[in-house]
Parts: C-alpha cells; structure tokens; sequence
C-alpha cells in the first residue's frame, strides 16, 4: 500500500478556488516522488501476474511485445518523437495513459477474480496497482492545472474489449496492462524528471 503521506498528496489534494494561483514545483514534486516509489513495485506486479497464469506466461523468460489492445495507448515512443513533445503533449498522454490503466486494471482485478480466486497476493497487488495509477492520474492533473493547460475529461475506454473473452485471452489482456503499466511508469518518471529540472 501507498505510505499515508502519498495517500494524502495522492487522493486527498483539495480542489483549487477560482484566481488560486500555485507554483507548479509542488505538485511536480509530489508527482515525481509517486512515479518514483510506484516505480519500484512495477517489475514485482509482472512477473507476480505471470507466475499465477500458467504456462506459457510463467515459463522462464516470456516476452510477447506484439501483443497489443486497441483500447490502451502503448508506451513505446522513439526517443526522437518523445524529444520534440511539448509540456502539454507529454502531461496530456501521461493523463490518458493513466486513466485507461486505472480502468483496464479494475478489468483485469475481475478476471484474474474469476480466472484466480485463491490468488490473495495477486489481487492484492492488482487492487494496490489500480490505485496508484489512478493517484499518479490525480497528481498530473494538480500539474496541469497549476500550468493552466486543459485537463482530458474522462471517458470509458473499456468499450473496445470483449467482455466474453476466453481464458487465454483475458489471460492476454492481462500481461498487456501490466506490462504497460510498467512502462507507462517509467515513462511518467522521465517526463516529471524533466519538468522537475524546468520547474525547480
């Protein structure tokens, strides 16, 4: 679980009033200390999940790249593509990217319910996971509001998976979201690093 003071930084930041003006180190900071420390569990969630799916997932040294959902934008980006993102670019995918894990793991939660429900230590994980991604969501939406940038209102970008899925194919589905969960975390830690130098 988070530490209580991310928990607070994390959910609990109170709204801005109209004409509050903040500097944005702040919530950088606290943003940059959530990626960092949600960083460190992001390897532990992987190999966790393929361990409880069987073979081939848990065999030793599987990787399957190719492996995609429409639904979940990918983290792969080339270094020139990502080098020539402006602030607003980066923080916008950051926050889309976020709010789609956010709700492919409450997705992947009830799979693995139903495909593993004598897995405690995994769902627990799951569960765990689902949180920090929606806390670094909040966190990078205190950022932009601090920087004046349009926040990406919600939407639901489940509609595309099929919900009558077979076993190996939620299976699937599952490995892709952790997979990019870690992913889209360590590309979260770069960007904040970086406005974090911008924004001392």
């Amino acid at each position: 679980l988070l530490p209580a003071p991310l928990c607070l930084l994390t959910l609990h930041m109170p709204p801005l009033s109209l004409g509050t003006s903040i500097s944005p180190a702040e919530p950088i900071s606290q943003a940059y200390s959530l990626a960092i420390y949600v960083q460190k569990n992001t390897s532990t969630l992987l190999q966790t999940y393929l361990q409880y799916q069987g073979s081939p997932f848990s065999d030793p040294g599987f990787s399957a790249p190719e492996l995609q959902l429409n639904s979940l934008p990918p983290a792969a980006l080339s270094f020139k593509t990502w080098h020539v993102l402006d602030d607003q670019e980066r923080l916008g995918y950051a926050q889309g990217a976020f709010l789609a894990l956010t709700q492919h793991l409450q997705f992947v939660g009830d799979d693995q319910s139903d495909l593993n429900p004598c897995s405690p230590i995994l769902l627990a994980q799951l569960r765990a996971t689902r949180l920090r991604a929606q806390g670094l969501r909040g966190n990078v939406a205190a950022i932009m509001t601090a920087l004046g940038l349009p926040i990406t209102p919600e939407e639901d970008t489940l509609g595309l998976l099929p919900f009558g899925a077979s076993a190996f194919e939620r299976k699937c589905r599952g490995y892709v979201v952790t997979r990019e969960y870690g992913q889209w975390t360590d590309q979260a830690v770069r960007d904040l690093a970086l406005l974090k130098a911008k924004y001392p």
